[in-house]
C-alpha cells in the first residue's frame, strides 16, 4: 500500500468542501450512534508505559470527543485535535467543562501544538485519513522524548451477520468514496508509520445496542453514505429498516466490534 491511494480517498470529498466540511453535516448522527471505546483500552495503555498517571494526550480527529472522554475520565490532560467545526462544536459542548480538556482547529500534519508537548498521541478511527509522512512528522515534532502513538480502530466484525447486512446498503449507496475508503484501509500502510520500530497490537471485544433510529444514524454517520434528507438517503433509510426488523431483539440490535490499538513510537 502506497500513499497515493490515502490521496485517492481525499480527493473523494474535495469538492464537498474536504473531508472536515463532510463530518460536519454527519454530527447529530456520528454523535447519536458510534460507539466509544472499552475501559481496557486506556487500562491498557497505562499497563503498556504508553499512558502514565496524569499524561498529556493530543486526540487527533477527535470527533464528538468519544474517546477523548474515557481519556479525561482517567485523570489525563487532553487536546483534542479536530478539523471539523461542527465535530469539535459538539466535542467542546460535551467535555468543556473539564478543566484538563481543550480543543483545537488541527489535523494530524499540522496539529498546532507545540514541540514535545504530549506523552501519548492518539488517532481512534482516524488514522485512514492521514497523509502518512507528514502526519509521521508532526507526531514526533509534538511527543516528549519517550512518547508514543495509539493507533485506535473500532473494527466491525467481517462475519458477523448484521454486519453482512449493513453492508449490503453500504455497497448500494455508498459509491465511488466507500470504494476509495475500501481500497486505504486495510492496513498495510501502518508499518510504514511505524518505519523500524517495532510497535504492539492489543484487542478486545466491544458492542453496543441501538433501537431503529441509532441503527439509521450508525449507518448514515459514515463518510460515503448520502444526507438523510436526500433522495438517496431516504431510500437508504427504508433498506435499513428491512436490516433492523430482521435482526432486531426487544427493539434494539446488538453492533458487535472487536476493538484494535496498535501502540510504539515511530521512527524518522
Amino acid at each position: 500500500m502506497n500513499e497515493n491511494t490515502g490521496a485517492a480517498l481525499r480527493a473523494q470529498y474535495a469538492a464537498d468542501g474536504g473531508v472536515a466540511a463532510t463530518f460536519s453535516s454527519k454530527v447529530a448522527d456520528y454523535a447519536a450512534s458510534r460507539p466509544d471505546y472499552p475501559l481496557a483500552l486506556s487500562e491498557s495503555l497505562g499497563e503498556m508505559g504508553a499512558l502514565p498517571p496524569s499524561a498529556s494526550v493530543a486526540d487527533i480527529g477527535a470527533g464528538t470527543g468519544l474517546l477523548t472522554a474515557q481519556l479525561l475520565a482517567r485523570g489525563h490532560t487532553v487536546t483534542a485535535v479536530e478539523p471539523s467545526d461542527g465535530m469539535r462544536a459538539a466535542c467542546d459542548a460535551r467535555l468543556a467543562a473539564q478543566p484538563r480538556y481543550r480543543s483545537v482547529a488541527g489535523t494530524a500534519e499540522a496539529t498546532t501544538l507545540a514541540d514535545a508537548s504530549v506523552d501519548l498521541v492518539t488517532a481512534a478511527q482516524a488514522f485512514h485519513w492521514f497523509a502518512l509522512d507528514a502526519a509521521r512528522r508532526e507526531f514526533l515534532r509534538i511527543l516528549r522524548p519517550a512518547g508514543q502513538v495509539a493507533l485506535i480502530w473500532n473494527d466491525r466484525l467481517e462475519g458477523d451477520p448484521l454486519h453482512q447486512a449493513m453492508d449490503e446498503v453500504f455497497a448500494r449507496f455508498g459509491g465511488a468514496k466507500r470504494g476509495a475508503l475500501l481500497a486505504h484501509e486495510d492496513r498495510t500502510d501502518v508499518p510504514r508509520f511505524f518505519g523500524a520500530a517495532a510497535p504492539r497490537q492489543s484487542e478486545w471485544p466491544h458492542a453496543h445496542r441501538l433501537d431503529r433510529a441509532g441503527l439509521h444514524a450508525l449507518a448514515l454517520s459514515r463518510s460515503y453514505m448520502p444526507a438523510r434528507d436526500s433522495e438517496a438517503g431516504r431510500e437508504a433509510l427504508h433498506a435499513l429498516d428491512a436490516v433492523f426488523e430482521r435482526f432486531a431483539e426487544a427493539g434494539a440490535v446488538t453492533v458487535r466490534y472487536r476493538t484494535v490499538a496498535i501502540v510504539g513510537r515511530p521512527t524518522v
